[in-house]
């Protein structure tokens, strides 16, 4: 049975031991009302009254609570996990303009600032043209097509991505992290198939963004194997593996709020 069978399994069994607990509370307190009216004296029946009304309201937050409890952490998932994906799109794109301009990845994240506040794109134009060469052959002129590249300029990388938006200073460090944990970020050159291709991955762990939400839910969260879930440990972009700047979120994460 895959792990994702098994935590549907397991929540199908909690909801129906949560019904059936609800069930027995509720035969117990009329079983009980029933034997404090008809046996017990009257002036004991305010006391256990008011101990029995204390104890409903306990079991009904503890009820509302396991049920609450899921839905909330998915507000407090969504929340933080967006924050933390869009500095891992910042840095995917800090990347890439990395490797466009040195055609390597940035090691790391010093490497990487410092180029933004300092790196330019060369802006280029090309047009097609031609000139006359003498052909010793035919011992006549030819025409010749050829291909010309104009430099026209250059924009700087923090101008075109971070406009005058200074976070990426700060694109390192996780967002909600209790410890100022940071991003991991590796980069380097593998081979495929014969060709040396650079590669990045920056990365965190969920328990380092949800440290304070409930364990079991948490568990759960990291067992997720699903296209409209983060999947895994960890949230992710780029890789280490694969010729990939992809990150391991869904596509919501992409969505543009109104």
């Amino acid at each position: 049975m895959s792990v994702t069978a098994k935590l549907i399994q397991k929540d199908n069994i909690s909801m129906l031991n949560l019904i059936l607990i609800v069930l027995v509370i509720c035969l117990l307190t009329l079983g009980l009302v029933f034997l404090i009216d008809r046996f017990l004296p009257q002036k004991i029946k305010p006391v256990l009254i008011i101990v029995f009304g204390l104890l409903s309201i306990f079991l009904g937050y503890k009820i509302y609570q396991s049920i609450n409890a899921p839905i909330e952490f998915n507000k407090v998932r969504k929340e933080r996990f967006s924050k933390v994906i869009a500095k891992l799109k910042d840095i995917r794109d800090s990347q890439e303009a990395y490797k466009t301009v040195n055609g390597k990845f940035a090691k790391d994240f010093n490497s990487l600032i410092k180029f933004i506040d300092t790196g330019s794109y060369t802006i280029t134009q090309q047009r097609d043209s031609s000139f006359m060469r003498f052909d010793k052959v035919y011992q006549i002129e030819l025409q010749k097509d050829t291909v010309i590249i104009d430099t026209l300029g250059f924009v700087k990388v923090k101008d075109s991505i971070f406009k005058t938006d200074d976070r990426y200073k700060k694109m390192m460090e996780v967002p909600y992290a209790q410890g100022g944990e940071k991003f991991e970020m590796k980069s380097d050159i593998i081979d495929k198939q014969g060709y040396k291709a650079p590669v990045f991955e920056a990365k965190i762990k969920k328990n380092v963004v949800l440290y304070d939400q409930p364990a079991d839910l948490l568990a759960r969260e990291n067992a997720h194997q699903s296209v409209e879930e983060v999947n895994g440990t960890e949230i992710k972009v780029g890789s280490l593996t694969d010729v990939s700047t992809n990150g391991n979120w869904p596509p919501i994460y992409d969505r543009k709020s109104n």
